[in-house]
This record gives C-alpha cells, structure tokens and sequence, in this order.
C-alpha cells in the first residue's frame, strides 16, 4: 500500500525519539488559552511575491507575543494544489513550498514556544487531495483493487451505471460523486478535487495516527481537527430524508473509536485537540469533549448568533450546559476563514450567520458594526474557557468585495456564482498602508487605515482594545476557564460575575444602563456617557 505521504519523510513513520514537548505535560493552559487563527497564505509575505509564507509568519512572531496570545493554529500548510484554499492536501508531512520548508516550520515551531507561544496544525481527515499518491494509485489500480478500498468507489446506477450510487448532498453545493473513466464512481462531500477516504480501512487509522506522531514530535502543542463529525461513513451508503432517517455520514457512533485512539496518541506528548463539529444536538455534542476523546471543540452557535442579549445569552447558557457534564471548556469565536468577518456582520440587518444566506451587495453599516465588534471581543474574551482569535479581527478589518474575476473560492462556483464565497475573509493583511506587492487576493484600497503600524500608535484602535484586554486577561483574577455568575440587570443587558470580583456588563438596548456597584473601571469598549453605559459598549469592572 503506499504511503500517506508524498515526500519529506518519504512516508516512512519517522523513527520514534524523545517528544519535542515533554510527555504527559500536566499543565491545562488549553482551558483558557487565547489562540491566534492564523490563515498562512494571507498572514505576512517573507519575501515578497504576494503570498504569506511562514518567513512572514516569523517575522510577525513579536506582535503576536505583544498581542498577548498563547498559542497559534495555523491552517493548512502542507503540500497542496489549493483547489479549496489547502483543504485538499496532497502530503501531510511536507510543507508548501510556496510557505516555506519543514526546517522553516521547526524553526518557527520553535522560536514561537521560546515566546510563550504554542502551535496548534490542522488536519483533514476526512478527504485528500486528489493529487495524493494515495488516490493516485487508486485511480491506476482499477476496480476491485486494494488502492481503492481506502476510499469510496462504487459503480453506478443505472442501465450503464451512467447515474451516481446515491444522490447525497454536498457541503459546498452540487453534486458529492465523479465518474472516472473505467465507470466507477467516487464520494466526495465536498469538490471533487477532495475525495474522501474510508474510515473503515485500518490503514487509513495508522497512517494518520502516524502523522500525529510526525507533527507531535516536531514540537506542534495541539491539533485542529477539520470536519470532525463527518469522517465515518454508513458502509451501505444509503439515500437518507433529513432529519427522519439516521444521518449516514455526520456524527456516526463509530466516530469516538477513532478520537479515543487519537487521544491515546496525544496524552503521549501531552498534546490536545480541539474539533470542527458543527452538530445541533446539545448531547450528542458533549460526546466529542469525554474526557478520553477530544479536549475541546468549536463552539459555532456562539459565532453564529445574532447580535442579541436574549439569544446571546441563550446561547452562553446552553454552551456552558452541554460541556458542564463532561468538564470540558468552551471556546468562543466570532469569526474564522469561513465565515463573514465580525466588522461587517454585526452592521448588517440580520447579524446573524448562516452559510445558505450569504449573497452579494448586502448593506452593512461600518461604524455600527466596528462598535459591536468592539464589544463583541470583551464579551467573548470575559467568558469561562478558551477563547479564538481570527487574524484581522484585532485590526478591525472587514469583509473585503472581492472582483468577480479574482475569487477563487469554491464555494461560490459550485453555488452557480451565487454565493460570494470565503475569499472577503482572507485578504492578506495590511501591516503598512502599503499594500503587498500584488497579493493573492486584492486588498481594498481603503484598508490604509486599518494598517497594523497605524493602530499600533493610536491607543483608541481596535488593536489597543485587544492588546489591553488580552494582557488584563493574563493578569486578572475571574477571566479564563472558571464559574460565570449571571446579574440582575434591565432588559437589553447581558451582566455577569466571574471569580473575584470581575463583572462584565454589555449594553444592547436603546437606553444608556447604569453601571453596577464597582470599585474599578478596568476597560470599556468605548467612551462612557456621564458613567452610564452607551447601547453597543461593554466594560469590565471590578467589584
């Protein structure tokens, strides 16, 4: 069977040595770490030819330790043909050479931990390139070889198998099966260039158990883990009814087998997991987050909600409720690669978000949502648990329109060019208000003022607000994992206690609210009004 992996390391399992991180490390700082999405291919370019790349990364690592974060998870950056923005890797042990080199990744790896600051990758499980070796070989191999059981083919239906084995949907629109030439049929959930693998094989276990190991003894802290719900398939493959039949493909019972030997793998190296599961039922969620599976995982009806103090605080209540009985933290976030940027959502109409409503030309009103926003980042940074942090978000930026002609994403093929895609969130950042030299993807010509040495000397900007709360968040008693108290307060007010004194208290309602009793004012969102709280504004106080 050939290897997972396509080069640096030769697929060979490297040989077993002392873990980079030291095993069986007892600390928790994962329960409430401040962690920096970073979305290399837009982050900082090291040398110059419109593509971030983890010298640029390097180069930044003294903002992100002034910023305050804890650790960096870095999206893909393996060998890729970014048919979907790196999700489709081609070599799970080999950096992207339009990144960099594995020795850069350790350097970095490295000089980020001699900061304070640990790494977290991501890994797709779910599906690979088509590019890969892996799937290479399956596609020369034929029908009925061994290369294609660690997928799914199938023959079709149909007099001459001209139609798909089923019709199941794809997460990015369209179709989820591709004919090849000899007539079979493969799964992909989502583009074609993505072809999923087959959890069921035993050797698409231990290949990635193996690349775990690959990443854990480089000195890598944690593991994201992409689509985490989806990896198990219903061998049967069967046509389903949404919401009336048991779901073959989200959330199979055999899903936990294979995250309980990943966790053996990670207690190992004292290294810990957080999960993409995107899953309604409150239950079978905190199943991921027992204590020999996953350590966290991504909380999105948080992200996804309205800006709203009742469904707000719904939502924080029923978040702490699900993880409550497994003693698993929360994580909150408000915006990442996928999804519209805070700025821009929270001055829309609906500031809520859902993937099926993204469309061109909605109307957002910048200052309303830039003033949310401010006070969306105390709320989440003030609540029990870890915290996630997208890049640009500390700046303020928002979505970007990209021109018709220059969007990449996916999504928005497959949508028929009716969904705007992901690429307004990932426009390289503007560190100077001189715009890169010919990025990827163009920034605006406005975001001058949003640039990172600009704010860096403005101490009412966006990136003085996160500064400031990320450092109180280190220092003061009551923020991180712990206790939330909620507080009497008037309607359109979200107030709550945590340990020691410190209150947090956001004001949505048309009135300025009065303050509750406080000794100290430790950080407002903006400017108070004769002591009075400001609609769109939060605080932290100290009692």
């Amino acid at each position: 069977m050939p290897p997972l992996s396509n080069g640096a390391g030769g697929g060979i399992p490297p040989a077993r040595k002392e873990p980079a991180v030291a095993a069986h490390e007892s600390d928790d700082w994962w329960r409430s770490a401040a962690i920096y999405q970073v979305y290399v291919r837009s982050f900082a370019d090291g040398d110059g030819d419109g593509t971030g790349d983890l010298a640029g990364v390097r180069a930044k690592l003294p903002y992100l330790a002034e910023l305050g974060v804890d650790a960096l998870w870095f999206t893909p950056w393996y060998l890729s043909p970014l048919a979907d923005g790196g999700y489709d890797v081609a070599d799970y042990r080999a950096i992207d050479p339009a990144f960099g080199t594995m020795a850069e990744a350790e350097k970095l790896i490295a000089e980020a931990r001699g900061l304070g600051i640990r790494t977290i990758v991501d890994i797709v499980p779910n599906h690979m390139s088509d590019q890969h070796i892996w799937f290479q070989a399956a596609l020369a191999g034929g029908p009925g070889s061994p290369e294609r059981e660690l997928f799914h083919f199938r023959a079709g239906r149909g007099e001459h198998g001209e139609l798909p084995p089923n019709t199941w949907p794809s997460q990015f629109a369209g179709g989820t099966w591709t004919r090849v030439e000899d007539g079979e049929w493969y799964l992909h959930l989502f583009t074609p260039q993505q072809p999923d693998l087959n959890w069921a094989h035993p050797t698409v276990r231990q290949e990635h158990e193996d690349v775990l190991r690959f990443w854990f003894e480089r000195g890598v802290a944690g593991v994201r883990i992409d689509s985490a719900a989806l990896l198990a398939k219903d061998p049967a493959l069967p046509e389903f009814v949404e919401g009336r039949d048991r779901h073959p493909y989200i959330d199979l019972d055999e899903l936990h087998a294979i995250y309980r030997s990943w966790r053996a793998v990670a207690d190992e190296y004292g290294a810990i997991f957080v999960g993409e599961v995107w899953l309604p039922d409150s239950e079978r969620f905190a199943r991921y987050l027992r204590p020999d599976e996953l350590h966290t995982a991504f909380n999105f009806s948080f992200l996804s909600c309205p800006w709203d103090a009742a469904l707000l605080r719904a939502s924080i209540d029923d978040t702490l409720a699900e993880h409550a009985p497994v003693g698993a933290p929360a994580t909150w976030v408000l915006c990442n690669h996928d999804v519209t940027r805070t700025v821009t959502r929270y001055g829309r109409e609906d500031t809520g978000f859902d993937f099926a409503a993204k469309r061109f030309g909605t109307p957002t009103d910048l200052a309303l949502g830039t003033r949310r926003a401010r006070a969306a980042a105390l709320l989440s940074l003030a609540l029990p648990g870890s915290v996630y942090l997208y890049q640009g978000e500390e700046l303020g930026l928002p979505e970007a329109d990209i021109p018709v002609d220059r969007i990449q994403d996916p999504m928005h093929f497959r949508s028929g060019g009716v969904d705007p895609g992901r690429d307004g969130c990932r426009v390289p950042l503007p560190w100077t208000a001189e715009p890169w030299a010919t990025p990827w993807l163009p920034q605006p010509p406005d975001w001058a003022r949003y640039a990172a040495d600009r704010q860096g000397e403005d101490p009412s900007s966006m990136l003085a607000l996160y500064r400031r709360a990320l450092a109180l968040r280190r220092i003061q008693q009551g923020l991180g994992d712990g206790e939330l108290t909620w507080l009497d307060a008037p309607d359109g007010v979200l107030a709550f206690a945590r340990e020691g004194g410190l209150r947090c208290v956001v004001n949505f309602a048309d009135e300025p609210a009065r303050l509750p009793d406080h000794r100290t004012l430790l950080l407002a969102s903006g400017p108070l009004s004769d002591g009075l709280l400001p609609k769109d504004t939060a605080v932290w106080l100290r009692a």
